[in-house]
């Protein structure tokens, strides 16, 4: 306990510097406004401000980054509440029962709780990362490349499982990110792979691109087919105060929603997404006033944005502790330390401790920063929101193109964007989900470079996964989740064939 509370004196005396707080500042504002906007999403900003964080100090670039991406958790509920449009994926299931509590007159309430839930959630999942990272950091260095694989192989497993929608179409999704991620140059032969002859294609596809065309162009397509979704709530606001009845309501929730996001933000292929969505179910049948969801019921709020943003938290614990994304803006994460020289991973915390310690108070700071500055802005998001959908879309695709230009100088990672955009686009149409596809592509190729090294390390020996016990148990829980979703399907399938 002492070196716990000496490593977090050190981390917030890194944190509380000035430039430091100043740029937690600027990434939670800009993450607010990202999160209120529908359309672009921590992903593409993220990317579009990696070159601005090339002249800071790492642990600066970093605190930014992360306060953008659980900032847009906080601004996410604003526009799913107030527009009935989330602005942040994580934020679809809070637009079940905010918008209507809105249109009941208690959209004040709504946002109250959904600013006051994440910062509980936020508070309580930084101190878990600050008492479970250095102990896993220790767990991790005992792993060998077969137990990273059987560990990435668990993510895209769990990716898929959790997914909404098709079990079957989940793996797919998959399946093909693995297979994008393959495309361009073997490392260890120097063959080209999938590239077709296309020499832009030798250093494999943008992951920008990808993310930017998927979650950007493609939710904008999304958009413009709904235009009777961007009216604006005509109505007040309302008191930001919550009634007795109702804060007593919440309290559960955001205990449960806390715990269930604290743990799948941990998972690889988790995510905030996959927290609020799971909380969400669990108030609708956990719930003693379980018979008010869809009509404006506030634990449909209070658990699922308590969930994402403990999530989106915790899912820093694998990239400090053993390198490996949990979902895409932590991928993004992963990229902004390689260009700083820092590779992120089990010696993370002997090697680079301000990093560490500052980023995890940091996080806490940035929580009560937006608590502080999101309550008051309601109003100026809210004549955000007025903006006509037509004027904001332009903004937004000439944003994304400067941005993914401005990576490689290539007009042909916009063409790229624009492909995966009309592909994220057909993805939504036939509901097959974006997000296992995505964590496909950033664990496939790192997948494949440790099933190599086992094999080499084995002499071809491919027992080698089942004799480490940590390999073992990791592929065990795997085949359980995946077996588990899928026999039910399967056993109605034959079920319906028999009676037939």
């Amino acid at each position: 306990m002492e070196l716990l509370l000496s490593n977090l004196a050190h981390g917030f005396g890194v944190a509380l510097t000035l430039n430091n707080v100043l740029f937690a500042l600027l990434g939670a504002l800009i993450g607010t406004a990202i999160g209120v906007l529908p359309g672009i999403g921590p992903v593409a900003t993220i990317s579009l401000l990696l070159p601005i964080t090339f002249g800071q100090p790492a642990t600066t670039a970093i605190i930014m980054l992360a306060g953008i991406y659980y900032g847009a958790q906080y601004g996410g509920s604003t526009t799913s509440i107030l527009l009935n449009l989330p602005g942040e994926v994580s934020s679809v299931v809070t637009t079940l029962e905010g918008y209507k509590m809105a249109r009941n007159g208690r959209a004040g309430a709504a946002l109250t709780i959904a600013a006051v839930g994440s910062f509980i959630a936020g508070s309580f999942s930084t101190l878990l990362v600050a008492a479970s990272g250095p102990a896993l950091t220790q767990v991790a260095l005992s792993f060998g490349p077969a137990d990273y694989f059987s560990l990435m192989l668990l993510g895209l497993v769990i990716s898929a499982v959790l997914a909404q929608g098709s079990v079957l179409k989940s793996i797919a999704m998959v399946v093909l990110g693995v297979t994008l991620g393959l495309v361009g140059t073997d490392v260890q032969t120097g063959q080209q792979r999938f590239t077709f002859g296309v020499p832009e294609l030798s250093d494999g596809l943008g992951f920008v691109s990808i993310a930017m065309g998927i979650f950007g162009i493609g939710e904008i397509i999304l958009n413009l087919e709904r235009p009777e979704a961007r009216s604006v709530l005509s109505g007040k606001v309302g008191s930001l105060m919550l009634t007795r009845a109702e804060a007593k309501r919440c309290v559960a929730p955001v205990i449960r929603g806390t715990l269930l996001g604290s743990v799948l933000g941990i998972l690889p292929g988790g995510g905030a997404s996959l927290a609020a969505f799971g909380s969400y179910m669990l108030e609708s049948k956990v719930s003693s006033h379980r018979h008010e969801f869809g009509t404006g019921a506030i634990e449909g709020v209070a658990g699922p944005e308590s969930a994402n943003n403990a999530a989106a938290q915790t899912s820093f614990i694998p990239l400090l502790t053993l390198g490996i994304p949990a979902n895409a803006v932590m991928a993004l994460m992963v990229g902004a330390l390689i260009i700083q020289g820092i590779q992120p991973g089990p010696r993370m915390v002997e090697a680079q401790p301000d990093l560490f310690w500052g980023l995890i108070c940091s996080m806490w700071v940035g929580n009560l920063m937006l608590l502080v500055i999101n309550l008051p802005l309601i109003g100026m998001w809210v004549k955000l929101l007025q903006v006509p959908y037509k004027y904001l879309y332009p903004a937004i695709l000439v944003f994304c193109a400067i941005g993914v230009y401005s990576l490689n100088n290539s007009v042909f990672d916009v063409y790229q964007t624009l492909f995966f955009g009309i592909l994220g686009y057909i993805f939504s149409k036939l509901k097959m989900e974006a997000a296992p596809l995505l964590i496909g592509f950033v664990l496939g190729p790192m997948m494949e470079e440790h099933l190599r090294r086992a094999m080499l390390l084995s002499r071809g020996d491919i027992t080698v996964f089942v004799e480490r016990p940590i390999s073992a148990t990791l592929l065990g829980i795997a085949f359980i989740a995946l077996a588990a979703m899928l026999l039910p399907g399967l056993r109605s399938g034959k079920d319906k064939a028999l009676a037939e």
